[in-house]
């Protein structure tokens, strides 16, 4: 596994003092990999921030993205990129596509080459230290449940974690209903929709 970037490094150790802090274990003032109980933590924190992204928030999801083969006809999936589809692939069956040898394969049609452009939806991973403050929230009281279920014999702390991980996650939900402006009719991007205001039937009388 490469070394982490500096600026996630200091990202990343904050989190793990805080796992480490969860666990009654002492801090530390570097990621010294050669220590098995941080290396694990570590690793922890980067597989759950991987699986936290995986689901595809709004912050790491781009929908409905022109994209042109490459002169080979490839769509390549980029290597920090978790999910890879066709937009409205379920409506549109004349193409079912999966991810095979790094690059978009068509079920449907049994091939990898494309000739023309695809509208794409992607997810992204991105690094610890770059993501929304909630998201790293999140994974932090996560990784510090795991950790305690791995490294020590304390139900009652790892049910403790698991309330602070719930609370973590409604707090992401929360801050994904407000950045991704959903709405109820499914309107997409690009269109315009006025939501009845109360004070529209106050303006009859």
């Amino acid at each position: 596994m490469s070394t982490p970037s500096t600026i996630s490094l200091d990202t990343e150790l904050s989190a793990v003092n805080s796992i480490l802090g969860s666990i009654g274990q002492a801090p530390v003032s570097s990621l010294n990999f050669d220590n098995p109980e941080i290396s694990l933590i570590h690793n922890l924190l980067r597989e759950i921030n991987v699986d936290v992204q995986s689901e595809g928030w709004h912050f790491n999801s781009d929908k409905n993205v022109k994209t042109s083969p490459d002169a080979n006809g490839y769509f390549n999936v980029p290597s920090n990129v978790v999910r890879y589809d066709i937009t409205d692939g379920q409506d549109n069956r004349d193409t079912n596509v999966v991810i095979r040898n790094g690059r978009l394969f068509d079920k449907y049609h049994r091939t990898d080459v494309f000739t023309d452009d695809k509208y794409i939806d992607s997810v992204t991973l991105f690094e610890f230290a770059v993501i929304p403050s909630v998201f790293r929230r999140y994974i932090t009281y996560r990784a510090a449940g795991r950790a305690a279920t791995q490294l020590i014999a304390n139900p009652q702390l790892v049910q403790l974690l698991g309330s602070q991980e719930a609370q973590a996650r409604a707090a992401c939900i929360e801050y994904e209903c407000e950045q991704g402006d959903h709405n109820f009719m499914g309107w997409p991007d690009g269109t315009s929709y006025q939501a009845y205001q109360p004070y529209h039937g106050l303006r009859r009388h």
